[in-house]
């Protein structure tokens, strides 16, 4: 019987990472080549999808940062709309076994890559004794996967003799996806009536504000509803058999 050392060990948390991940990185790639398609058909060099790869790392705000950047919206109003999109993803730290990550350069690593597929694969797998290496591993993988299909696709629409006209709504459609994902996690018929009422304050009060103004207002209804307990009863409207939200958070403050 050959005796675990520290290198065999680490090769095995590292496979298994690879496993518990591979099919999800492949998932990714076909939205990585849209994104990639995006930023050369919006007027950038194919090196720029890579680079917001690594600088920014949240494919729904990739997206987002595009419009942004060729919309000419000023640093307060980028840096707002990065929080309000990407704030769950303080939440995500609940699940994410950061204490069992020993390098500092792991850590940081680890709290930069945390993203709503990891969030998705580690979750998922409550019975999995976590090590720093295997969640490491997929955050890594699932990083390898978003970059090479933007720079799949950027090098294909730079080579590209046309224009590809719709492309843009690769992000609308992201937000839609996850959106589903969401609600079949947690059916709540509240959660979307309010987000379109929100909307629709949002689209009287200022058009050209019309997104900032409903995220913000959702943003403070989704607060009201957590620190109001009774509140969020009176509104819950669900469809289906759930566990209830106790129940998810005694489950997260578990795994934390």
């Amino acid at each position: 019987m050959v005796a675990a050392t520290p290198e065999y060990s680490l090769r095995e948390e590292i496979r298994a990472g690879i496993r518990d991940t591979w099919a999800v990185a492949l998932g990714m790639v076909p939205l990585g080549l849209a994104f990639g398609l995006l930023v050369t058909q919006v007027g950038f060099a194919w090196f720029w999808a890579p680079v917001l790869s690594f600088v920014i790392y949240a494919g729904s705000m990739e997206f987002l940062a595009l419009t942004l950047i060729t919309g000419g919206a000023g640093p307060l109003s980028a840096a707002l709309y990065a929080l309000l999109v990407n704030f769950r993803h303080v939440f995500y730290a609940l699940n994410y076994p950061l204490s069992r990550v020993k390098s500092r350069l792991g850590k940081a690593y680890g709290m930069y890559a945390l993203t709503d597929e990891t969030y998705a694969v580690i979750s998922a797998r409550r019975s999995v004794q976590w090590t720093g290496p295997r969640a490491v591993t997929v955050e890594a993988v699932l990083q390898a996967g978003w970059v090479s299909g933007g720079i799949v696709g950027a090098l294909c629409g730079a080579a590209l003799p046309f224009e590809l006209k719709g492309m843009e709504f690769a992000l609308v459609a992201l937000f839609i996806v996850l959106a589903i994902e969401s609600f079949a996690g947690f059916k709540d018929l509240s959660l979307p009536i309010m987000a379109a009422f929100a909307a629709g304050v949002g689209l009287w009060v200022s058009p050209d504000n019309m997104l900032m103004i409903a995220m913000l207002l959702y943003f403070v209804v989704l607060l009201v509803r957590y620190y109001v307990p009774a509140f969020d009863r009176a509104v819950t409207l669900r469809v289906g058999a759930t566990r209830p939200r106790e129940q998810l958070r005694r489950e997260g403050e578990a795994q934390a």
